[in-house]
């Protein structure tokens, strides 16, 4: 069938790359256990506590360290092997997780210790995801880096459906214990992929290392050079700050759908299984030029159907729209991802990783801040439907703003980074020689 491989992901970079196997499956084995916390820990909170509002501020408790944590780990895979900082990285989220079940085990535990573990988990995070970003690029061949971020992006969403189903099915059967302590055993699968990958040094600049906080300025100024990349993250940014209700999943499963630990699972699940089929099906994407016009649209359309979801009155058509939305969002993942790496050296992916690493993880927290907030204000379902709409006007603001973006095209910008390239390969056999 013809149409079905032009729309399947490519599966050479797996088959090609050991490197990359390896990444994948320690990427696979982690994602359940973390996502299994992350439904765990927003449901324990609004069981102790009752309050929407306070759900909404884990985001809070976790943003601080994950703006830290982003930046110097993005500067951080710019000096160091790559490998060796994620196999330290899971190592701590090993730790923090076992501390999580622990605390679960001996009673509900004073809300401000859940906050404590989850901003270190954040920070944690953080750092793994940027240096697992920048990793990836270094094992696979320039030809099959797009088909690799799809495949990276798609395998890792697949986690997110079966990792929320599983949190809500183990915290029913179990108790909160039990999905603290599959996060803490998964870490372990990154950190003995990581353990068994071959060294993975990011290219040095001619000039040698900065000292970390100018290499942090430098980072943050080199953004100005990629417009377009630029305008991708404000995008993200803005579709997860308003358009994201994941901390409401809990209050709409148990107040509104009246489904219990199951149905929160189901919400989150929803989002991620959508997200999966899109990013899997992506293979049409390897021949697309407008790379960032897709992305545009495809927010348009994640935000409509964020809107609609506040509108419906049963779980399972909120988790139809949900699942819709994590398509679109998917689409645009991918897009976004793409671009960034082919527009970033590879003596800059680590800070530039480290940006998006931030949007992607750091907007979702400001999302259950808002959403949590307009939550408590008025209703759970108010807050989706508005967030969705706020979300769809932003999208034409952003196109407005950077026109670059809608002007992306991958054929003319993959010619200019060979060339690009070239000269710089140039340069570091010159600098060797000398």
């Amino acid at each position: 069938m013809k149409w079905l491989s032009r729309i399947a992901v490519d599966g050479r970079p797996l088959r090609e790359s050991r490197d990359f196997r390896l990444l994948t499956a320690g990427t696979l084995i982690t994602g359940l256990g973390t996502q299994a916390t992350l439904v765990a820990l927003p449901y324990q909170v609004f069981v102790i506590t009752g309050s929407a509002f306070l759900v909404g501020l884990i985001g809070a408790a976790e943003l601080g360290p994950l703006i830290i944590a982003s930046l110097f780990g993005g500067a951080l895979a710019d000096r160091i092997d790559r490998r060796r900082l994620l196999l330290l990285c899971q190592l701590a989220l090993v730790a923090i997780a076992a501390a999580l079940a622990i605390a679960a085990a001996l009673g509900p535990p004073p809300v401000w210790i859940l906050f404590v573990l989850a901003a270190a988990m954040a920070g944690a995070s953080a750092i793994e995801r940027v240096a697992r970003q920048a990793t990836v690029p270094g094992t696979v061949s320039k030809e099959r880096l797009p088909a690799a971020i799809s495949l990276t992006y798609g395998l890792y969403q697949l986690t997110s459906v079966a990792g929320p189903g599983l949190g809500g099915v183990l915290i029913a059967a179990f108790g909160l214990t039990t999905p603290y302590a599959v996060d803490a055993v998964s870490c372990l699968g990154m950190a003995v992929a990581a353990a068994m990958m071959s060294a993975q040094p990011p290219s040095v600049a001619a000039g040698g290392h900065e000292p970390v906080f100018r290499s942090i300025k430098s980072g943050l100024a080199f953004l100005k050079q990629i417009p377009a990349v630029t305008a991708g993250f404000v995008m993200d940014l803005s579709a997860m700050t308003f358009g994201m209700p994941r901390a409401l999943f809990p209050v709409l499963s148990l107040t509104v759908y009246h489904s219990g630990a199951a149905g929160t699972g189901l919400l989150y699940a929803a989002v991620a299984a959508g997200s999966t089929i899109a990013a899997l099906t992506t293979g049409w994407m390897s021949h697309a030029r407008r790379l960032g016009r897709i992305a545009l649209v495809a927010v348009a359309f994640w935000a409509i159907f964020i809107a609609i979801a506040g509108v419906v009155n049963t779980i399972w058509a909120a988790a139809i729209c949900f699942a819709l939305a994590g398509a679109a969002d998917s689409v645009s993942a991918v897009c976004r991802s793409t671009m960034m790496q082919v527009l970033t050296p590879d003596a800059m992916r680590g800070r530039v990783s480290s940006v998006f690493s931030l949007v992607v993880a750091g907007g979702p927290r400001l999302g259950d801040i808002e959403s949590g907030t307009v939550a408590a204000i008025a209703t759970p379902e108010l807050s989706v439907v508005s967030g969705g709409l706020v979300c769809l006007a932003s999208v034409g603001l952003i196109a407005m703003a950077f026109p670059q973006l809608g002007a992306y095209d991958g054929a003319k910008v993959g010619q200019e980074g060979i060339e690009r390239q070239s000269l710089e390969d140039e340069a570091l056999e010159a600098s060797e020689l000398i």
